[in-house]
């Protein structure tokens, strides 16, 4: 592969974690975003690195939370009216998702990609930088009610499958680990062997800065088509130029379908838009994320504060966002902490791009040989991105995967 020239699009965790791959393997690297290293859901998210994840979104008992969920303008779930058409038929196929034979493959195949995550980010990242950013002290997930749902018996089965480790939390041994926690919450689940990036963006950004320092290229502009050629390679036309490649890796995220749609492809992606605030001089420290699963709100330490995010949102990616939504974040912090402090610095939105199935789109697209994809990690990036950046670059280079590529091909069945 020596000499050969691969374009990679989008700067995001994906795109720069495939980008220092291929890099490394002696190929001439090329990285296109319009945005600086780090922005977008790459920027936004949680922080939450998690090999264990191992349960799909779409689960047993989710369709009969959908109406009450859709009826209230500000709970974990909202599609935008205006959108509905265009989202319903990734809708259905979420619906659909949500059996559980479906969501067992699923697991397993989610389970396959991420238990490589820590190894990949320490691949990527170096001793050092895995020491400055990366920490390795589990995740709590809490509820505020003894009962356990359809959805959170599906996620036990899926755990024990795969022999995924936990420790059940009574309410006093969370106090005592969250002193300030609302009485409202009786119990928890500690995933002792997740972990979590103390700075997004930053992480992200180290990626770019070890890409260029290999000799790697990230340029600022934004592609507009991609243009197979007569000699099998391909022209990338940006806002200010062409770019000529042997290979293409399309990692844009939520912009990915519209880009591909010339080309004749129809990926199953939504843009799954979710929302952070960020708080200066909170009272509340806290040392691992902490994830309110009855409220679908996740509160983690990261960019030297703490950030609280989640919510889902189905709208078009490039959509104003709904400040509303970002802002009863806050509420949700008050009372899962009511004397958390702080003051809310920062509102942010950003799209996830999602498949119905949870699982990302990875690999070489059969129709048009020299075009492979990245995409797709929906609520699972920081986890996917780098092992999947592996699994991509073995395809561009022709080596052996690391796992079975199949579950994650454009032509996966079922999809």
């Amino acid at each position: 592969m020596s000499g050969k020239h691969v374009v990679v699009l989008g700067a995001g965790v994906a795109g720069l974690s495939t980008a220092l791959y291929l890099r490394r393997e002696g190929l001439s690297v090329t990285v296109l975003d319009p945005l600086p290293a780090g922005s977008g859901a790459s920027f936004g998210n949680a922080g939450m690195i998690s090999p264990d994840s191992v349960v799909p979104i779409a689960l047993p008992g989710m369709l009969r939370k959908v109406p009450h969920w859709l009826l209230d303008p500000m709970g974990p779930l909202r599609v935008n009216t205006r959108h509905l058409p265009r989202a319903l038929p990734w809708l259905l196929r979420w619906i659909r998702c949500g059996t559980m034979p479906r969501a067992t493959r699923t697991s397993d195949a989610l389970a396959a990609l991420h238990r490589h995550s820590f190894a990949c980010w320490a691949e990527l990242l170096g001793p050092s930088g895995m020491d400055e950013f990366i920490r390795r002290q589990g995740q709590i997930h809490v509820w505020e009610s003894h009962r356990v749902s359809a959805a959170e018996q599906a996620e036990r089965r899926l755990r024990e499958r795969h022999g995924v480790r936990s420790q059940v939390l009574d309410a006093q041994q969370l106090r005592r680990m969250f002193p300030g926690i609302a009485n409202s919450v009786v119990r928890g689940l500690l995933l002792p062997d997740n972990g979590h990036t103390i700075d997004s963006s930053r992480l992200v950004q180290r990626l770019g800065e070890l890409l260029r320092a290999a000799g790697g290229r990230i340029v600022a502009e934004r592609a507009l088509k991609l243009v197979p050629t007569e000699s099998g390679r391909w022209t990338v036309l940006s806002h200010v130029d062409n770019h000529a490649a042997d290979s293409v890796v399309v990692a844009t995220g939520a912009a990915a379908p519209d880009l591909l749609r010339p080309l004749r492809l129809r990926l199953p992606l939504a843009a799954e838009r979710g929302y952070h605030i960020a708080l200066c001089d909170a009272r509340l420290q806290l040392e691992r994320p902490i994830v309110f699963k009855s409220r679908g709100v996740a509160m983690s330490p990261n960019g030297g504060g703490l950030r609280v995010s989640g919510t889902v949102e189905i709208d078009a990616h490039d959509a104003p966002p709904d400040e509303r939504r970002a802002r009863y974040l806050e509420n949700h912090l008050r009372q899962a902490f009511p004397d958390a402090g702080g003051a809310v610095s920062r509102l942010w939105m950003g799209s996830r791009p999602s498949t119905p199935d949870s699982l990302p789109l990875l690999g070489a697209v059969a129709a048009h040989p020299g075009l492979f994809l990245c995409v797709g990690h929906g609520h699972f990036g920081m986890t996917g991105g780098p092992p999947s950046a592996r699994l991509v670059a073995a395809a561009v280079t022709g080596k052996p995967p690391i796992i079975d590529p199949t579950p994650y091909s454009i032509a996966r069945p079922g999809r």
